[in-house]
């Protein structure tokens, strides 16, 4: 308002002055204009942009699926031709890695959604050499269509996220699909999952007792609760992998569920559960839990699962056996401890329910771990540890050696 009178006074007088004059107050009355519009706050195209993203975070993180915490999206089809300080306002992510475009699941594109635990790799070079070997033989392998993106979800804490940004420069470089990368912070996510899956921590988790940090060892149980609706489909994926083949065919294996089942896993492929229930075997001597395929129950290994979220959200079947009380009394009807997290919980209620699980061909998640060969049961250990067929992911677990070819 003050400008405006500013002018209106200047204006006032211009028929006192003669011509000459009256351009010098009218070149006045511009400059001040365009000190008032470009100098009050300082902004230039940069600054301003930033603002915008700014301004759309906020908006952001007050939608419902806020509490996926997404920090960082990445897609070689999305670079990005502004330069200099532009570059900074993607969180020091490099060039080749701007956040791509649109929502989880959405845009046109159809999104296939996997997901890694990736805590504390910073401190484990470990860790970092198995990460390498899964993220390049996946690139080598994968093969998508037109329209189609790879969705890979990393829930970390910040000095594994701030690692691992930089490993997948290097590793997504090959890459001749369509990608994009979130991460979740692992506090957040267990600070969602905690009240959900404090009850059943007591049976299946290392310590005894129900530990909070132990509470993201469940997250593949209670996922459909926590992550929005809009996902109904995503493969959760351990480190130690080595794959085989295209990952996006892993997600036809989808379309093979029957009706009622939620979960897509492989059989245990040692006899971990002929061991932990070792109780409940020898009070039900006729029991098929705890024997080895094709007729017995070995039990789940979780170290590659197919989660329907949509399917565990409408089953309520599943959500009951989540209850506590229902938790409680399966524990202790079998007898059952263990320290393996979701894969125990997945075990236990599948010897009650299998109709919950579709069993995925152990070629998908051929496991390569013979500790208990050499602990008490070398000499069932084989019927547990065959796998016939195609081997389309190799499973280093407990450390183990994965072939090169």
């Amino acid at each position: 308002m003050g400008f405006l009178r500013l002018v209106v006074r200047i204006m006032g007088r211009i028929s006192t002055f003669r011509s000459y004059q009256f351009v010098l107050l009218l070149a006045a009355a511009l400059a001040v204009a365009a000190f008032y519009y470009f100098g009050s706050e300082r902004q230039n195209f940069s600054s301003t942009t930033k603002r915008i993203k700014q301004t759309q975070s906020t908006h952001n993180t007050n939608r419902n699926d806020a509490d996926l915490t997404v920090d960082t999206r990445l897609s070689p089809k999305d670079v990005s031709e502004e330069q200099g300080e532009e570059q900074q306002d993607v969180g020091g992510v490099s060039e080749e890695f701007r956040p791509g475009k649109g929502e989880i699941g959405g845009s046109g594109d159809q999104h296939y959604h996997a997901l890694m635990m990736f805590t504390k790799v910073d401190k484990s070079r470990s860790l970092q050499d198995k990460f390498r070997v899964a993220m390049l033989s996946m690139v080598k392998h994968g093969d998508f269509m037109e329209g189609e993106v790879l969705v890979l979800h990393f829930v970390s804490d910040p000095a594994s996220k701030e690692l691992g940004e930089k490993m997948l420069q290097e590793f997504l470089l090959d890459a001749t699909f369509k990608y994009e990368v979130l991460f979740h912070d692992v506090v957040d996510l267990t600070h969602k999952l905690f009240p959900i899956v404090e009850a059943m921590q007591k049976y299946f988790s290392a310590g005894s007792g129900a530990y909070y940090s132990d509470a993201i060892f469940f997250l593949s149980v209670a996922m459909h609760q926590i992550m929005p609706e809009s996902l109904t489909r995503i493969v959760q994926l351990d480190l130690d992998l080595k794959y085989r083949t295209n990952i996006r065919d892993l997600f036809k294996e989808f379309d093979r569920f029957p009706p009622g089942a939620v979960i897509g896993i492989t059989r245990e492929m040692q006899p971990v559960y002929r061991h932990t229930f070792w109780q409940y075997r020898k009070e039900n001597p006729r029991t098929r839990v705890g024997d080895p395929p094709p007729e017995g129950l070995p039990g789940f290994n979780s170290g590659v699962m197919l989660l329907d979220l949509g399917a565990m959200r409408e089953s309520a079947l599943y959500n009951q056996l989540l209850k506590p009380s229902n938790v409680a009394k399966l524990a202790d009807q079998y007898r059952f401890r263990g320290h393996l997290g979701d894969q125990d919980f997945f075990t236990m209620i599948g010897m009650e329910h299998p109709e919950l699980f579709y069993p995925l061909a152990c070629g998908w998640n051929r496991q390569l771990c013979t500790w208990w060969r050499d602990h008490g049961y070398g000499d069932v250990f084989q019927m547990y540890y065959r796998c016939e067929g195609l081997v389309y992911i190799y499973h280093g677990n407990c450390n183990s050696p994965i072939p090169d070819y």
